[in-house]
């Protein structure tokens, strides 16, 4: 029974912290993005994000939010979330769920402690700025 459950592989779809500026804090914040660098449209999606880990000697955990997308067209990028400058010491978790086509995708991924930083960006496909990629 199990050898007849296919679960397909996630390809060319990453997430990205990018930094940019923000009006309302008047300083640069980081950003989280869906890059969608396939040839095929992302479809009635959701992203789960939470952030967890030990701060001070401590367990923290952050609540979860959830973002709902009708689609992320090929080669694009969708704007999820701001990444607040206090759990960027916690590992980010963003659990992806998505369908191309009738075959549903999922894919969790996770940037760990302390990984975004300016120290740690490259150029992002798609968005052709600088951040942090995970794929």
């Amino acid at each position: 029974m199990k050898k007849d459950i296919i679960i397909p592989i996630v390809e060319n779809v990453y997430m990205a912290a990018v930094q940019e500026w923000n009006d309302d804090f008047m300083q640069k914040t980081w950003y989280a993005y869906l890059i969608n660098d396939s040839d095929f449209a992302l479809e009635n999606g959701i992203v789960v994000s939470s952030a967890s880990g030990i701060i001070d000697g401590e367990p923290r955990k952050t609540s979860m939010l959830r973002h709902a997308f009708q689609e992320v067209p090929p080669v694009s990028a969708l704007k999820i979330e701001l990444i607040e400058d206090g759990v960027l010491v916690l590992d980010n978790q963003f659990m992806v769920t998505f369908f191309i086509g009738n075959t549903l995708y999922d894919k969790t991924y996770v940037f760990k402690a302390n990984t975004i930083s300016e120290d740690n960006t490259e150029e992002v496909p798609v968005l052709f700025k600088d951040g942090v990629m995970i794929g």
